[in-house]
This record gives C-alpha cells, structure tokens and sequence, in this order.
C-alpha cells in the first residue's frame, strides 16, 4: 500500500506535469527543461534545504527523490522499446556505418581527450580513465526525448544521433567492467584473459537468445494474442516481452534499456505495432518526467557555488570538446556540415549513466569526494543545458545548410533550359510530378530547400537544384521566362503564393499550377495568379467519394462523370472567389 510520505511526492510530481510543466511548453522551453528545472527547485537541494526554517516547504518538495528511481528507470526503458519499434532490423542495419563508426570513433577520441584533461588537471590516477570512460557518453533520455518531441528521429540528425547513441549504450558493459578492474586492482589482473573474455561471451549470449527467443517464441506468442483482439491480451503479452529482455540484458550486465530497444526491434514488424505504441506512449512521459526531475534533484547548488568557477569552466571545456570532437568525426565520415554541428550540439552533454560510474568508483575509492561531487555537478548542468544546446544546434544548421549544398545551387548560365515545367517543392507530390513527367519525357527543372533530398535525388540523375522557388532571380536563372509551366507544391502557404507571384511576374501569361492546403489558400493563389489549383483537402474530398460511390456499386463511367462534375463546379467557384477577390 503506498504510505503517506510517497503519496505526497507522486501529488507534487503531478502539480509539476500538470500545471508547471505545460506553462514551459507554451513559452516554447519544452517539457524536458521543465521538469529539469522543477527537480533542481523542489528538490533536497534546492527549496528542500530550507525545509527546517519554513516547516510548509515539506509539503511542496522531494525529500527523498531516489523513491522515483524504479519508475524513473523504468520511463528509460520504455522511451528505448518505442524507439524500436520506430525502428527495424533492416534499418538498423542500414546504421551500421554510423553505429561502428562516428559512434566508435566517437567514444575513443573522447575518452582519450577527457581522461587527459583531467590528468593535466592535477588528478590522481585513475580518476582520468574513470571520469574519460563515463563523460564520453551522453544521454539518451534527453536526447531522444527532444528529437521525439520535435518529430525529427527519422531525420538525418536523429539516424546519426541514434546510431551514437546505441553505440554508447553497447559501452555500458566495458566500462563498468573496466571500473571494476581498476577497483580490484592486482585481484583482477590474476583472472587473466579468461576474466576479461568471459564478461563480453555472456553479454553477447544474451542478446543472440534474446534475438531468437523472441522471433520464435513471443513473436508467434503475439500473433496469437492479435487474433483474438484482446487488447489487455497484447499489452500484457508485450509487456512480458519488454520485461524479459530487459532482466535477460540486465543479468547478463548490459544496461536495461539496451534489452528494451531489442525487444522493440523484435515487435517493429508485429501486426500491433502502432497499437503498441499508442498504448504506451503516455506512461512514457510520464515516466521520464519523474527521470528528469530526479537529474534536477541530484543537482547540489550549494557543492556547484562552492566550486562554482571550476565547475562552469569544467561543463563549458566539457561541451565543447565533445561537440568538436563529434563534428570532426561526423565529418570524416561523410556527414554534411549543417547535420554534424547539430548532433554534436545535440550530444555534448554528460549522459545519466555517469552517476552510476562516478558511484561505482567512488566505492573503489577511485574518485576523491571533492572530485566526485564535483563530476556529478558537472554532468548534472550539462543536462541541464542540453535543450539550450540543441536549440543552439538548430540554428547553426540552419544557417550551414545552405552552404552545405550551394554547390548544388543553379549556376549563373543555365540557357540550355527551354520549354520546360519548373517544379517548386520536391516532397511527396513534387516527386510524383517529377516522375510523372520523367515517364512523358518533358523537360524539368525542381527546386528544394531540402539540402539532403536535393542531394539524393541529383544522386539519381535527376534535374534538381537547391533554392527558394519563390525568389524570382532564382527562378530567372533556371530559364522561368522561357518555361512552359510551373508547378507549386511546397508546403507552407506563404512561400506557395510567394512563388506564384514571382514567376507571374517572370512571365506574365505563365500557367501556374499549385497545390492549396484548403479552399482559402487556393482562392489565395488564384488571385496571385495561378489558373490551376488543387486543394488537398477538395481532393481528399472527392478521392473519398468515389470510394463511396463505388462502394454502392454505382457504374465506373458514372462515378468519373460525377466526380468530374464536381471538381469542375468547386474549382469554378474559387476561380470566381480569385476574380471577385
């Protein structure tokens, strides 16, 4: 039965993700530095300090945060069986190149720098190995969190950082083991090869069973569960599977969450995936909030102002090192400019496993007190400063991205164009339309400020080129006075009708074709100009309606007169709607 005292601490964390957190996420902050900041406030070392003078602070702080560590835990290793389930093992292996590489490279050269650092610091060894080992990795709580939150894990910047990110949990056993060497010191060294051998058999044992135990037992267990249309059968079956993993990872000394994102992978291809996932996904807010409020609370205000200019110059060396390592290696391994600064912005902080090697450390008497809480005010600001660095990664890539792909940017001479459709947008329509008119042999020019798709799709042989279709120098210099059409399907509604303007202004008796997001916007653009507009939501319309129609057995030809009819009246009507306008 839950007694009083975790009561109270479950009705704060609820006042902190109901109301204090939400007011974070309306000024545009997010929810991860929300509940960052609310556990560095409320915790023991924030209000919670004064609780002997002002007796009415017990009742609005965390006394004791380590109460939240299971479930804390437990929000980590469901973030991780989400992200595989995003994932498959296709794609995962798809990564590989980034997996064993910049991950690889990564932990290496950072261990190596830091551990040096702190040598030249004065350190006695073997704090250097110790504190190089467990500030290389960063968190992938956090990290994952705000690229969830900003739906970019599909993205470039969130395969890279992914594909780090797993690699540095593969770490987990090294270094505790290595840890735990350095604590036995002349002990460890009597169990030879064999000793260091055996760790690295019986971890990769685990996830091999765990691999074919869940292809041909809980992955038909499933199936099962599926047919039935159970949904407390599939939950309680899934469950079981992220549960198993986990412990079978755990025992076999790998990190919990890596056991998750296998069994994630495991059930990527399930029937119930997206149940799954729809399912879980609240109770993983909310258990990663009770996480990041525990980070906050292991943050001692008082230990970082005793220290406080070691500390901010140990967190800002920290940072920054990592995040120049990163880019270096991003870049050698082909990764463009503008993604390798944002990852390397993403993961320069401390990851929350250094608690555990700082603890595990300092029970070996590796770590010096001072030198420990130092390290862990170190970790917890970098953690906390991490949605300012991702922000800050954002807007440097955005200011990289058009050098990164100027070169393929139209030349200032391109009069071999002639007769041919400008495409404007090349997403998922702007693409249809490109092979449509690949498969009629008409001459095409597109233009993107997708610098990673425009990068593919010149990979492929295909006439494309990186700008903004609504500047009219730019379309002039694709040959725009000399196209026979162009086509508008760029997906914000101000650079659609900027790009309708300019090439009305290019070639007055142009025929502009757009895409509209709704019947307003389409009006919009019949009145800058176009003569042919598709809103996407008329079209769904009529799309929907001859399902309909067909569904109620009606002739095919009558279906097509109909839909014909109707799509002649509507884009009548707005083409009224632009004249009157």
């Amino acid at each position: 039965m839950l007694h009083a005292e975790g009561l109270r601490g479950l009705i704060i964390f609820l006042v902190v993700a109901g109301v204090i957190v939400p007011l974070f996420h309306r000024a545009r902050i997010g929810t991860v530095l929300g509940f960052l900041i609310a556990g560095v406030v409320l915790g023991p070392h924030g209000l919670g300090r004064f609780a002997d003078a002002y007796p009415w602070l017990d009742y609005v702080t965390f006394d004791d945060p380590k109460r939240g560590e299971v479930l804390a835990e437990f929000g980590i290793i469901v973030l991780l069986f989400l992200l595989g389930l995003e994932l498959s093992l296709q794609r995962l292996w798809q990564l590989r190149r980034f997996v064993l590489g910049v991950g690889l490279a990564q932990v290496l050269v950072s261990t190596l720098v830091i551990g040096f650092g702190v040598r030249l610091a004065g350190a006695v060894p073997p704090a250097g190995i110790v504190l190089g080992l467990c500030l290389a990795l960063s968190s992938t709580a956090i990290v994952m969190q705000l690229l969830i939150e900003q739906h970019r894990v599909a993205q470039p910047v969130g395969r890279i950082a992914l594909s780090v990110l797993l690699f540095q949990d593969l770490m987990v056993v090294p270094i505790l083991f290595i840890v735990g060497i350095l604590g036995r010191g002349k002990e460890a060294v009597a169990g030879g090869v064999a000793g260091l051998i055996t760790p690295f058999a019986v971890a990769l044992g685990a996830v091999i069973a765990i691999m074919l135990a869940g292809r041909f037992l809980l992955r038909p267990l499933l199936h099962s569960a599926v047919r039935t249309g159970s949904r407390d059968l599939i939950m309680a079956i899934t469950l079981l599977v992220l549960v198993a993993a986990s412990v079978a990872t755990g025992l076999a000394g790998l990190s919990a969450a890596l056991g998750a994102f296998l069994a994630g992978l495991l059930l990527s291809d399930s029937e119930a995936r997206h149940h799954i996932e729809v399912d879980l996904e609240p109770f993983k807010g909310l258990l990663l909030g009770i996480f990041f409020i525990g980070v906050g609370t292991n943050l001692d205000i008082a230990a970082v102002a005793a220290d406080a200019g070691l500390v901010v110059l140990a967190v800002f060396l920290l940072m920054g090192g990592k995040a120049a390592i990163l880019f270096a290696i991003a870049r050698a391994f082909g990764v463009t400019r503008a993604v390798a600064a944002e990852v390397a912005l993403l993961l320069a902080q401390a990851g929350e496993f250094a608690f555990v090697v700082i603890a595990v450390a300092q029970a070996h008497a590796l770590l010096p007190p001072r030198l420990a809480g130092g390290a862990v005010a170190v970790v917890g600001l970098s953690m906390l400063l991490t949605p300012f660095a991702a922000l800050a990664g954002r807007a440097l890539a955005a200011r990289l991205k058009g050098a990164d792909h100027g070169r393929h940017a139209p030349g200032p001479a391109m009069d071999e164009f002639d007769g041919h459709v400008v495409i404007g947008g090349l997403g998922r329509v702007g693409q249809m339309i490109v092979r449509a008119l690949e498969a009629e042999n008409v001459p095409y020019v597109g233009l993107d400020i997708d610098g990673e798709m425009v990068s593919e799709m010149r990979h492929e042989g295909r006439s494309v080129y990186f700008g903004d279709a609504g500047r009219p120098e730019l379309l002039q210099r694709i040959g725009g006075s000399r196209a026979r059409a162009f086509v508008v399907t760029v997906n914000d509604r101000r650079a659609a009708e900027r790009m309708v303007a300019a090439a009305r202004r290019i070639k007055p008796d142009a025929a502009i074709f757009a895409r509209a997001a709704d019947t307003v916007h389409a009006a919009r653009l019949v009145e800058l100009g176009a003569i042919g507009v598709i809103p996407e939501t008329v079209e769904a319309s009529l799309q929907l309606a001859a399902s309909l129609l067909k569904g109620l057995d009606m002739p095919e030809e009558a279906v097509s007169l109909r839909l014909a009819a109707m799509r002649e009246s509507e884009l009548g009507r707005l083409k009224e709607a632009g004249e009157g306008g």
